[in-house]
């Protein structure tokens, strides 16, 4: 088997954590949210609250053993020795897949210990964004609300008055309807706003085919894709920067769409009344944040669609890349909604895959092939 067949085959089994379902809700209160969705949530407030590289890393596998096991929610009792051993299967399992699958393993273990500083900070990230989920809520359920208050004063997150007090007392003022202050008010914002990507639905569907992808966990997807294909980069390529790039690149989407790339025979994605949408869109996103940190992660967000540097190249590359695995994995997909030829696959797509990573093109250009050929 191909390394690149290897490493398809773990990105494969990762897209079932977008049918895992947890105890939390979307905060418009349409459905409970999904693993891979909460990961990129979590992923985005690391990104926010100045973690590193590696701590995000952390974050983008920190749940995929749920693949296996199942949410266990914070609320319920659970017997955590029974918990922990079949988590610990499940990580064996699934980064065993990959030939550097130890390394990937030792990170997990690393998170779930709680004893580096990347891995305290990671931990921290996940359990403070469910906390503002329910309570940035328009209208939170009350059961919600109770789970928080009992999480804050003698759960899991207790422990965060001493280790980040700043989140405490922003979220402990949201709780009696006092305004946060200072730079963590926009920032708080700005992750509350984030909650609507995960509505945002895509031409693409889950690899089993049961429902149309949403652009938060695309953009999770997109990040593992870019941890897992790191060696397949190019030179100067920052595989941290390029990961960052892809949680954030879909933002826009929340006031302006996605556009799938073969609808309207392929033209519709570079209109420029799109285009206009997406700026707007930008400017009022990470325009929400504090003006030095709004002013970063738009630079990052410009970067990527200008498409010029090393790593926004490879970024793009991962981007066009994981649909039509997607759409392999499918049975057709969005190639079969929108009519699309192999000529037009390679046109459209082909190109701008191989322009930063002409292996995984060549890879996915033969499993495509057979597709199209029936």
């Amino acid at each position: 088997m191909s390394d690149l067949t290897v490493r398809f085959s773990f990105l494969n089994e990762a897209d079932r954590l977008k049918s895992v379902t947890r105890a939390n809700v979307l905060m418009d209160l349409s459905r409970h949210e999904n693993s891979a969705e909460h990961s990129w949530h979590v992923a985005l407030y690391a990104l926010i609250f100045g973690a590193s590289d590696r701590a995000i890393a952390m974050i983008l596998l920190h749940d995929l053993v749920e693949i296996d096991c199942g949410d266990h929610p914070i609320h319920l009792d659970h017997d955590l020795a029974a918990v922990a051993a079949a988590e610990l299967s499940a990580a064996r399992r699934l980064f065993g897949i990959l030939p550097e699958g130890a390394d990937l393993l030792a990170l997990w273990q690393e998170f779930e210990a709680a004893q580096t500083p990347d891995a305290k900070i990671a931990k921290r990230m996940d359990h403070i964004q469910p906390l503002f989920q329910v309570l940035c809520a328009p209208e939170p359920l009350p059961e919600h609300l109770a789970i928080v208050a009992d999480n804050m004063t003698t759960g899991r997150a207790a422990r965060l008055w001493q280790e980040w007090p700043e989140a405490m007392q922003a979220a402990q003022a949201i709780r009696e309807g006092r305004p946060v202050s200072g730079d963590m008010a926009g920032q708080i914002a700005f992750l509350a706003e984030a909650d609507r990507l995960k509505s945002v639905l895509r031409a693409s569907t889950l690899g089993d085919a049961s429902r149309r992808e949403n652009s938060a966990e695309h953009s999770w997807h997109l990040a593992l894709y870019a941890l897992v294909m790191a060696p397949l980069a190019g030179e100067g390529v920052d595989i941290g920067r390029v990961i960052r790039m892809l949680i954030l690149h879909d933002l826009v989407e929340i006031d302006a769409g996605d556009v799938p790339i073969h609808s309207q025979n392929g033209a519709a994605h570079s209109a420029a009344a799109q285009l206009a949408l997406e700026e707007a869109a930008a400017d009022r996103l990470f325009g929400l944040l504090p003006v030095e940190q709004g002013r970063e992660l738009r630079a990052l967000w410009d970067e990527f669609e200008a498409n010029q540097s090393a790593d926004a190249v490879f970024a793009k590359s991962l981007d066009r890349a994981q649909p039509v695995m997607q759409n392999i994995a499918s049975g057709g997909g969005s190639w079969i909604e929108f009519n699309v030829t192999y000529e037009q696959l390679v046109e459209r797509v082909g190109l701008r895959i191989q322009r930063g990573a002409p292996a995984i093109w060549e890879w996915l250009e033969i499993s495509s092939r057979v597709y199209f050929r029936g």
